[in-house]
């Protein structure tokens, strides 16, 4: 069978390439040029590598490698090109190309491509950092070690969100709907997950989930390694159809595109984002929310802007709580610098490109930060934590069931 993207063949390398006109325009969008004003790093300049690459005209050297793994693939370029290059699928096809180029994976690599390890590390992870001893030790390794950085980066598990029983419980009569809980956002997102339930509930839906790990693949589809990622897919859209419900809700802009695009093209899952369902949901405007004033900084992920709903589903949802004072982050710079296990694996480039998203929202002077993404909440929530300030950040759907009035 013929791979596919969105249910249709996918292009050469050498077809996907020729769509690019090299205008240009993309230049201004990308973070990494940002940084560094290299033609090799933007987009257009990955695209003339990738072009060469496939072709045989360039050979595999240390520094081609290194500009292709700076991408961080938030697709900006894509948002903007006016002749539609399918860009994410040219980073992959060609990181795909390279993988025989590149020496074995590490065992650190190997098991962050593995949902079920993953979820075992990430709870374990959040269990010996609830002791803050952990990133102690990690001073005590390598500066380069991407073990360190991982002991560093690794955050507390949040605490579960609840409300007491409404007086008259709410019947689930609106049919039942699946909600991916992901891997690392299974741990680290456990109070979104709690909320998206509490949200749906309140409107009437039966909630499923999965009993097994399940990942939407984005790790390894990113890294170029698209059987691992198949093998993924797979293994979940068995897991999401046991849950016997016709649409899958996904509450991390991060995974939202790899399972919906790639993860299951020709399956009649619907797999949508469950900030746009719930808005879109007749019953929200039912819904009463308790006085908040507050400022709240809007972080919009890149993977939020250009895959998912975008934000005008967020802003409508947040709006009814009220007194709330929303101040959304500037677009530019763009990404924050997490993207999947970028923040691991290109320490520099995440870190600065992090520290100007922070000086964005230090410069707005709110009392909480929001984010759809969870590898950028825990990225986000690191680095304010590092600065020494003592500021929460959630997922919007947090704040909203906590928010949510419990009198029916």
């Amino acid at each position: 069978m013929a791979d596919t993207t969105h249910g249709q063949p996918v292009k050469s390398l050498a077809a996907l390439t020729d769509q690019c006109v090299m205008c240009g325009l993309c230049l201004p969008h990308c973070p990494t040029y940002g940084l560094d004003p290299h033609e090799a790093e933007s987009p257009r300049g990955r695209i003339a590598l990738a072009r060469r690459l496939a072709s045989g005209q360039l050979p595999v050297t240390a520094a081609t490698l290194a500009h292709l793994d700076h991408c961080l693939g938030c697709l900006a370029c894509e948002a903007v090109c006016p002749s539609h290059v399918e860009y994410e699928e040219i980073i992959i096809q060609t990181r795909a190309l390279l993988r025989p180029s590149r020496p074995p994976r590490g065992r650190l690599s190997r098991w962050l491509a593995d949902p079920a390890i993953l979820v075992r590390l990430a709870r374990l992870g959040s269990a010996v950092r609830a002791g803050y001893w952990l990133p102690t030790v990690a001073r005590w390794l390598p500066g380069s070690s991407r073990l360190r950085r991982l002991a560093t980066e690794i955050p507390g598990t949040p605490a579960h969100v609840s409300v007491p029983p409404r007086p008259a419980p709410v019947t689930a009569d609106r049919g039942r709907v699946i909600l991916f809980p992901g891997c690392v956002a299974s741990v680290f997102d456990r109070d979104t997950l709690d909320a998206a339930r509490i949200l749906l509930g309140a409107l009437g839906h039966e909630v499923a989930m999965p009993t097994v790990p399940v990942c939407c693949g984005a790790l390894a589809l990113h890294a170029g390694e698209v059987e691992a990622a198949a093998r993924s897919a797979q293994a979940t859209h068995s897991a999401l159809r046991a849950c016997d419900a016709e649409t899958a809700l996904v509450c991390s802009s991060g995974c939202l595109g790899s399972l919906r695009d790639h993860g299951m093209p020709g399956s009649t899952l619907r797999i949508d984002d469950v900030l746009a369902f719930l808005a879109a949901d007749v019953r929200w405007p039912q819904l009463r929310f308790k006085t908040l004033t507050q400022r709240v900084a809007v972080h919009l992920p890149c993977t939020q802007m250009h895959v998912g709903s975008g934000k005008q589903p967020l802003l409508q949802l947040l709006a009814s709580i009220p007194g709330l004072q929303l101040l959304v982050l500037p677009n530019q710079p763009g990404c924050c610098g997490a993207a999947g296990n970028y923040f691991i694996e290109q320490a520099d480039h995440a870190d600065r490109l992090r520290a100007e998203k922070l000086d964005q929202f230090g410069r707005q002077s709110a009392d909480l930060l929001l984010t759809t993404n969870i590898g950028c909440r825990i990225f986000l929530g690191n680095g304010l934590r590092q600065r020494g300030a003592r500021m929460a950040v959630l997922h919007p759907l947090a704040l909203l069931a906590r928010q949510l009035e419990t009198q029916a």
